[in-house]
């Protein structure tokens, strides 16, 4: 397996992924009749994105002759992890507890989700700072950064 840090999927690529993933070893033609009825693919999208994560290490071809057969290069769960680090890495600092108290409300969890994010939680209330420093500019220029509820205007 590669390092998930360094494999950034796009959103039409985790679809192939999810099902690489799923299915652990799939053929080209087997991708192209799930993508074909899940999503209404053309055969040539989904050789053009399987070209791409191959490319990219997603995904690994195995065996000595054609047709291959795909097995995943990257993990499912560290890839989404450094998926969501990168979105969020891209975010203005101060308004990450939003964010993740955004998709925790748009999500389905399971009672072990619950009780694995309760048990972060209270490990972060230990050091948490007061507020979280604005990220957006340089050192000292983000002060003025934008409050909760301010619009565009700054009113």
């Amino acid at each position: 397996m590669i390092d998930e840090q360094q494999v950034a999927i796009t959103d039409s690529e985790w679809e192939l992924m999810r099902a690489v993933w799923t299915l652990k070893r799939v053929s080209s033609r087997q991708l192209i009749t799930i993508m074909e009825e899940e999503r209404q693919w053309a055969d040539s999208t989904t050789k053009t994105l399987l070209r791409r994560l191959i490319k990219k290490g997603a995904i690994t071809p195995v065996g000595d002759a054609r047709p291959y057969d795909y097995v995943p290069a990257v993990q499912e769960q560290a890839s989404m992890d450094a998926a969501a680090v990168r979105l969020f890495d891209q975010m203005c600092a101060m308004r990450a507890g939003s964010a993740v108290a955004a998709v925790i409300n748009s999500r389905e969890l399971s009672q072990a989700d619950i009780a694995q994010l309760q048990q972060i939680l209270q490990e972060k209330a230990k050091t948490a700072p007061q507020m979280v420093a604005c990220n957006c500019l340089p050192a000292g220029m983000g002060e003025n950064c934008m409050s909760e509820g301010d619009d565009v205007d700054g009113q």
